[in-house]
């Protein structure tokens, strides 16, 4: 084990792991979860006395192509995995979200970090998120004990689901050591459908005629006016077989006809757009914005927005308008507007990028109700009976 000079913690595999935690446990030591420094700005500021990094877990552990299943340890840079997989004509399936583009910052996506923050990108409305491609993990609990969950195979699951509970907890219930994921096998091509000029709720009309059409659309997004140019711009992708893509390309140009669908981006032109909307990179600059990610039907989204008014001050959609990116000043009042304005709507916002002060004064995530509240400490107590890990991190006190 390494311990530097801003005391972290890197043990070198999951037994040392143990011996950390049950040592920071006897000394009644808490501890913030640490991997490649890439999502440091998600959830709230870090409370913890030492940090705990899965930097020296690196490794895939196993790689079936054939089975189309992983294995990788937790400090795993997702490169490292996205390399291997694509030299076997394969991919992670929910296409992870990379945060530096909005962070600013350095760091390295790792697999501990990508399943800690259920990272999904467009794709997700086709082939679901994160959560949906793990099928294993081990982690080490707050009293010390490794415990692996989980499998090689999807299974039906009687009681709490601790593979799913575990992703997106941020770190709050154990330290990460290896997750397994299912994969799909890497499109041969694919082509993305432009419409111009349209607005919101024409947007939205779009996507959701496209998404129920049986033309297997991957992608449904849509850039307000001042992303990248001065109109708005639909985007509609599918992916496959290059004949299959192409057929489909044809089909949803007809479909879409009556929105003013025309153009066709393909290749590398595609590819690169579906990653910056992936990252949410047009919401990037200005840098001092707070950035929201609000989960609401498709359906309401663009009620939500008219209510938000000015607030919003850039928006974009995805999965069909069903999750709206957008910005506002980086103000307790903007985020109070939020929750406020958002809660008839039935949604849910978590607070991406914003300064620490904010951050810590304001809930980051969704606030629970008093039931879910109770039920959350609970949860986190059986895992972490002592508060070890990423204490507050996504809700204060907990």
């Amino acid at each position: 084990m390494i311990a530097d000079e801003v005391a972290t913690l890197t043990p070198s595999d999951e037994t040392e792991a143990c011996a950390v935690v049950a040592e920071a446990r006897g000394a009644g030591e808490t501890l913030d979860i640490a991997g490649g420094g890439s999502r440091a700005g998600l959830g709230r500021p870090p409370e913890g006395a030492r940090r705990l990094s899965s930097a020296r877990l690196n490794g895939i552990v196993f790689h079936e192509p054939a089975e189309m299943v992983l294995r990788a340890k937790a400090g795993t840079p997702l490169a490292v995995v996205v390399a291997a997989l694509e030299a076997h004509g394969q991919m992670l399936p929910f296409e992870p979200i990379d945060h530096r583009a909005l962070y600013g910052g350095g760091g390295e996506p790792t697999i501990g970090g990508l399943v800690a923050a259920n990272a999904s990108g467009p794709r997700r409305v086709s082939a679901g998120a994160a959560r949906d491609s793990v099928i294993g993990l081990r982690l080490v609990n707050g009293r010390g004990e490794a415990i692996m969950t989980g499998g090689r195979v999807m299974k039906n699951v009687a009681g709490l689901d601790l593979v799913k509970l575990n992703c997106g907890a941020l770190g709050v219930l154990g330290f990460l050591t290896e997750a397994t994921f299912k994969l799909l096998p890497k499109p041969q091509s694919e082509a993305t459908i432009v419409i111009r000029r349209l607005d919101d709720a024409r947007a939205v009309a779009a996507m959701t005629a496209a998404l129920g059409s049986p033309f297997g659309v991957s992608g449904a997004a849509m850039l307000s006016p001042g992303m990248g140019r001065e109109f708005s711009r639909t985007f509609l992708r599918v992916e496959g077989a290059a004949a299959s893509v192409d057929y489909r390309a044809d089909k949803l140009l007809a479909l879409l006809a009556e929105f003013g669908a025309e153009r066709v981006l393909k290749g590398d032109d595609s590819g690169r757009l579906w990653r910056a909307l992936r990252d949410a990179e047009f919401l990037a600059e200005p840098r001092e914005r707070a950035v929201w990610r609000v989960g609401v039907k498709p359906s309401r989204a663009v009620d939500f927005l008219a209510r938000l008014g000015p607030r919003a001050l850039a928006h974009l959609f995805d999965c069909g308008g069903g999750l709206v990116w957008l910005s506002t000043a980086p103000t307790p009042a903007d985020a109070a507007a939020m929750r406020a304005t958002l809660s008839p709507f039935g949604g849910h916002a978590t607070l991406v990028r914003a300064p620490d002060a904010l951050r810590a004064a304001v809930e980051v995530f969704q606030p629970l109700p008093p039931a879910l509240v109770a039920l959350t400490r609970r949860v986190k107590a059986a895992f972490d009976p002592d508060g070890l890990f990423n204490r507050g991190r996504m809700y204060a006190g907990i």
